[in-house]
C-alpha cells in the first residue's frame, strides 16, 4: 500500500512545475495523488503538525532591501506574520504588505511595483498574457499553502450539510449546478424549527477577490451571483458580519474561522456523503473546495531568483514557515510539493540540498 501512495505521489509531482506548471494543475488532482494516507494515516485523522520531512530554514549573509507585496486578503495574516520572521532573520530589510485582493497582484508583479503577488488563486490567462508581454515569459506560481474555502453559517445554525448543488441555489442566480429551484429561506434547504421561515442572509467577497473567483467557478459552476449579496472587504468582515447574523450565510478561507461561526460540511451531489472541511478531507481530495494559495514572483528562465525573493520563499517553504501556516489555521504543504517546489526555483538540489 505504501509503494502505490508513493508511486502516485511521484506521479503528482511530475506536473508541479512552477514554470508554469504549478498555476496549472488543481489541487484537487494532485492532492488526491499526494494523499496522506501514505503515511499511515486514516483519512478520519486530522493532520496536528508541519510534515517533518520539511526542512528547517538556515539563515544566510547578504541578505537587505526592500521587499514589496501586493494582492491577496485571505493571505493577508500568512504574509504579515512570513514578514515578521523574514524581518527577525535579516533586520535590514523593509517589508511593505498591501492586501487589497488577489486581482491586484498580477498588475503589481507585471508593472514591477511589487516583488511579490500574493494570490488564492491561479492567475487568468488574460493577467498571464499582459505579463508575458511586458517581460517575454510568464511568472512562477509558488504553493504556499492548502486551504478549504469554507461555507460559514452562524454557530446556532442546525443545518447538518448542502450538497453544491444547494450551496449554487443560494448564492447565485444562474443555478449552472444543476439546481431546479431557488433557495431564498433556510427551509428551502431543509432547515426545520423557527429558522425555517427566514430569508437567507447571503455574505460574500467583492469581485476584486480570488476568493470570490474561485468560488464562482467551483460552487457556482462559473454562473452569477445574486444581486443581494452584501460584499464585504475582507474575509475577516464576512465571518464577523455572519457571526452577527442568526440568518446569515457565507464563504471564506478557513483560516478565517471564529467560535462564533460554523462551517458547514459539503457534498459533491446529492445523495452523497457530507464532508468536514479538515485537513485530512482536504488533502486527501474528498473535500470539494479546497486549493492551494500562492505566491507569484517574477523569474526570468533560467535565471536565479534575487536573495532577497529567493530567501524570503525559502523561509515560507520551510519548518518554520509551514508551522506558520499551521498556526494561522490553514493546512501546510506536503513535504513532496515543497521539495519540488523549492527544486524547480533552483533553491535546492536535486539531492535536497539548499542552494546557496
Amino acid at each position: 500500500m505504501h509503494r502505490v501512495f508513493t508511486r502516485l505521489a511521484d506521479e503528482a509531482c511530475e506536473h508541479l512545475h512552477t514554470l508554469p506548471g504549478a498555476q496549472g494543475m488543481t489541487l484537487k488532482r494532485l492532492m488526491t495523488a499526494l494523499t496522506f494516507v501514505a503515511a499511515g494515516v486514516a483519512a478520519t485523522h486530522t493532520f496536528a503538525a508541519v510534515d517533518p520531512a520539511i526542512k528547517a530554514y538556515t539563515k544566510t549573509s547578504g541578505v537587505s532591501g526592500n521587499l514589496s507585496s501586493v494582492g491577496s486578503d485571505t493571505l493577508a495574516n500568512l504574509m504579515t506574520l512570513w514578514a515578521e520572521a523574514y524581518k527577525k532573520e535579516y533586520p535590514s530589510v523593509n517589508i511593505q504588505i498591501q492586501a487589497a485582493g488577489s486581482s491586484t497582484a498580477p498588475p503589481a508583479l507585471t508593472e514591477g511595483t511589487a516583488n511579490l503577488g500574493p494570490m488564492s488563486r491561479r492567475m487568468k490567462d488574460g493577467e498571464l498574457s499582459a505579463f508575458e508581454q511586458k517581460h517575454g515569459y510568464k511568472p512562477t506560481a509558488i504553493p504556499v499553502a492548502v486551504d478549504a474555502l469554507a461555507v460559514f453559517v452562524h454557530k446556532d445554525n442546525p443545518i447538518k450539510g448542502l450538497t453544491l448543488q444547494q450551496v449554487d441555489a443560494i448564492f447565485s442566480v444562474t443555478r449552472l449546478c444543476g439546481a431546479k429551484a431557488d433557495a431564498k429561506t433556510w427551509g428551502d434547504v431543509g432547515v426545520t424549527g423557527d429558522l425555517a421561515g427566514k430569508p437567507i442572509q447571503l455574505f460574500g467577497r467583492n469581485s476584486v477577490s480570488g476568493t470570490y473567483g474561485y468560488f464562482k467557478e467551483e460552487a457556482l459552476c462559473k454562473g452569477d451571483f445574486k444581486a443581494n449579496v452584501n460584499e464585504q472587504p475582507g474575509s475577516a468582515s464576512v465571518v464577523s458580519a455572519i457571526s452577527n447574523s442568526l440568518n446569515g450565510i457565507g464563504y471564506s478561507g478557513i483560516g478565517y474561522k471564529t467560535s462564533n461561526v460554523r462551517t458547514v460540511p459539503l457534498a459533491k451531489k446529492e445523495g452523497g456523503e457530507f464532508v468536514e472541511d479538515n485537513e485530512a478531507n482536504t488533502l486527501n481530495g474528498t473535500y470539494p473546495l479546497s486549493r492551494f494559495l500562492y505566491v507569484y514572483v517574477n523569474k526570468a528562465p533560467n535565471q536565479p531568483l534575487a536573495p532577497l525573493e529567493a530567501e524570503f520563499v525559502k523561509l515560507v517553504l520551510s519548518r518554520q514557515g509551514q508551522e506558520v501556516v499551521m498556526k494561522d489555521g490553514y493546512i501546510p504543504l506536503p513535504a513532496r510539493v515543497v521539495e519540488k517546489t523549492l527544486t524547480d526555483l533552483g533553491l535546492q538540489s536535486a539531492s535536497g540540498l539548499a542552494v546557496k
